[in-house]
């Protein structure tokens, strides 16, 4: 009895050291200095620094709290970044999201709810021309003063809360906004990652340039996959009158630190323990990698943890309330990603065994209408048009014409499932992930045995179950990291929270969030070369980062300078395909199976004519290329339809066809 009492006393110390020692075997082992980017490491040190130097005044003549006075001086980085019109438009967004969301739940829960209400809503009318600047203004303006005051009560409740966990463990608040901040610097990058420039950017600039989303799947095979995360991106960018993903992406950050805070408290888990989830969060690569894109597992990594906490709420739990707001956000999971409704499920399954007496089965057909209302639109547009609601995925099912009739699978993420892969994503990462090694971090490893406490432990066992479920679901399908994302961020306030007070414990904490934020830069391509730094020293402007990274978009923006609306072709050499031209843009990716079909066809005659009559028939005025890739009988047929040589910038060029070219 008094041994069995002295081991389970030290077990808790013993597993969280365990887990700590593994991750340094595994950072030996695997020889990670030597992928560890240093000159990026120490450039977040000198921002943090600077950070913290800029936030002295606020303290010392406007006596903020310090985590307060830091997070002016982000927000104000962030209005010189990423601009001070995203900025306001975003906010207006916020203000607009709040009104909604605040009819279902009041609240800082009203913002995440609205932002899903106004992006199901939308979706629905994608097709139709009247996402014009001018209506988005009104209705924003309408609703903002329709709500007014539940606008501004959230705003003061939110701060009010805010400003009291402050105050109560300035030391943890500061360290966790630091991390976030550094995160956030993420969104301070203009758009240039490869999936975001291939298909993100499509909708919103279409929504822009044509007030209507074209959902042309012959032109880009994913034009009908789920975009709620789009449509907001759409709604910022038409109400700023540009590109405002960086604003909204910090936005979503901010609303992920909001959840893990709020669920980290559900659990049990005091003030410091909550600053700490912040903090893991903040320090998590991938976060920074994802707020410099448009990838759906930011807004997702927000919405899991909401959709827990709405969960632990006690006795009334069911409420009818309480169960529309669950569908809500379970309908935004849905509209973000097919994923994220799966990993999702284990939270579902939870609330229903969880409130399993209370239950108002009156009121699930209405919540079960109003998760297919928020989250639907994408998959009724797919299925009427292209005959594949998961268009292109289980093709091989619904044989849509607009893709091969074979299943969807990308071989580069089939490195098999196995009980070692969780080691090898955190050690071996550019085998999971397009990132460099240690670009998913530490944390699954290092509190491994935080991990098996946290399952141990009655407060934090739910949380810590479906969050371990959703790690491993993703993996089934494919072994792909970024997917992780989101139920690691539903995990960390219960790894927290769980997490042993012993000597030294909370220096090893701190020191993961550094070993975190060490390799933050390998979880990007962008970031690990120092696009961040050459951000800053072009004061955010764009156009020097896309001759360097991307001249292709450094082409298309000076075609929409130009106002010339001719047809742009993107040769293969290019690797990309330019969503943000729309109808407009062709590519021969397997994006657009027919049209690589045909330039398959070209490429088999070598005298060039078979490439002049493609540019002939189908009006190409410019064609984008890599010269160092370039066919003969491409080469060939640019030379036969009298193309000139428009501008290059870097590796690329731009060609016009004067013929092709409209008047």
């Amino acid at each position: 009895m008094l041994l069995s009492a002295r081991v389970s006393r030290h077990l808790p110390t013993v597993l969280l050291w365990a887990g700590m020692a593994a991750c340094v075997a595994g950072l030996v082992a695997h020889r990670l200095w030597q992928a560890l980017p240093f000159p990026r490491f120490f450039e977040h040190v000198l921002l943090a620094g600077l950070a913290l130097l800029a936030a002295w005044p606020l303290q010392r003549w406007l006596h903020w709290s310090r985590p307060a006075a830091l997070c002016a001086v982000w927000l104000l980085a962030l209005a010189v970044f990423a601009g001070p019109l995203p900025m306001l438009a975003v906010g207006l967004l916020a203000a607009s999201a709040i009104a909604f969301g605040s009819l279902v739940m009041p609240g800082p829960v009203a913002l995440p709810l609205g932002l899903a209400i106004i992006a199901g809503t939308l979706g629905w009318s994608m097709s139709l021309p009247i996402h014009h600047r001018a209506l988005y203004l009104i209705a924003a303006v309408a609703s903002i003063a329709w709500r007014r005051r539940a606008i501004v009560e959230t705003c003061r409740g939110a701060w009010r809360h805010f400003d009291d966990a402050t105050r109560a463990v300035p030391g943890a608040a500061t360290a966790a906004i630091l991390l976030l901040g550094l995160a956030s610097t993420g969104a301070w990058l203009p758009t240039m990652q490869y999936d975001d420039v291939a298909y993100h950017l499509g909708l919103p600039w279409q929504l822009q340039d044509t007030a209507r989303y074209a959902m042309d799947p012959v032109l880009q095979v994913w034009a009908l996959a789920p975009w709620a995360g789009d449509v907001l991106q759409g709604v910022a960018q038409v109400l700023a009158g540009g590109e405002a993903r960086g604003a909204l992406d910090a936005l979503w950050l901010a609303l992920a630190a909001a959840a893990v805070f709020a669920l980290t408290s559900a659990l049990g888990g005091a003030r410091t323990r909550c600053w700490w989830a912040v903090a893991l969060l903040g320090s998590l690569p991938i976060s920074m990698n994802l707020v410099g894109g448009m990838q759906t597992e930011l807004p997702a990594m927000a919405l899991l943890p909401l959709l827990a906490w709405l969960l632990l709420r006690d006795a009334n739990d069911a409420a009818p309330r309480v169960l529309l707001a669950g569908a809500i956000v379970f309908g935004a999971l849905c509209g973000l990603k097919l994923m994220h409704a799966m990993v999702a499920m284990p939270v579902l399954g939870w609330a229903a065994w969880r409130h399993r007496a209370r239950i108002p089965w009156q009121w699930l057909p209405l919540a079960v209408l109003v998760a297919i209302a928020i989250g639907g639109s994408s998959y009724f547009h797919a299925w009427t048009i292209a005959g594949n609601p998961f268009l292109p995925l289980f093709n091989g099912i619904f044989r849509s014409p607009y893709f091969p009739t074979s299943d969807f699978n990308d071989a580069r993420w089939q490195a098999g499932l196995d009980p070692g892969v969780l080691w090898r994503i955190g050690f071996d990462t550019d085998q999971y992930y397009e990132a460099f090694d240690g670009g998913f971090g530490f944390v699954l490893i290092a509190l491994g045995g935080v991990w098996l406490l946290a399952l141990r432990d009655p407060r934090t066992r739910a949380v810590a179950l479906v969050a371990t479920l959703g790690i491993l679901l993703p993996l089934l399908p494919l072994q792909y990291a970024r997917y992780l994302q989101p139920a690691l961020v539903l995990l960390l306030p219960a790894l927290v929270a769980a997490y042993p007070s012993c000597r030294g414990g909370s220096v090893a904490f701190w020191a993961l969030c550094v070993l975190n934020l060490a390799f933050a830069t390998n979880a990007n391509w962008m970031l690990r070369t120092g696009a961040l730094k050459r951000t800053i020293f072009e004061a955010g402007s764009a156009m020097p980062l896309f001759e360097r990274y991307l001249p292709e978009r450094a082409f298309a923006a000076r075609l929409r300078e130009a106002g010339d609306d001719g047809t742009a072709l993107l040769l293969p050499g290019s690797s990309i395909a330019l969503a943000e031209l729309g109808q407009r843009g062709r590519n021969l990716l397997w994006y657009s199976p027919r049209w690589q079909a045909e330039g398959l066809r070209a490429d088999a005659d070598p005298s060039g004519q078979a490439w002049a009559r493609l540019l002939h028939d189908n009006r190409i005025a410019h064609v984008f290329l890599r010269p160092a890739t370039l066919t003969a009988a491409q080469r060939a047929g640019l030379q036969r339809s009298g193309a000139v040589l428009a501008a290059s910038a870097g590796e690329a060029q731009w060609w016009r066809i004067p013929d092709n070219t409209p008047p």
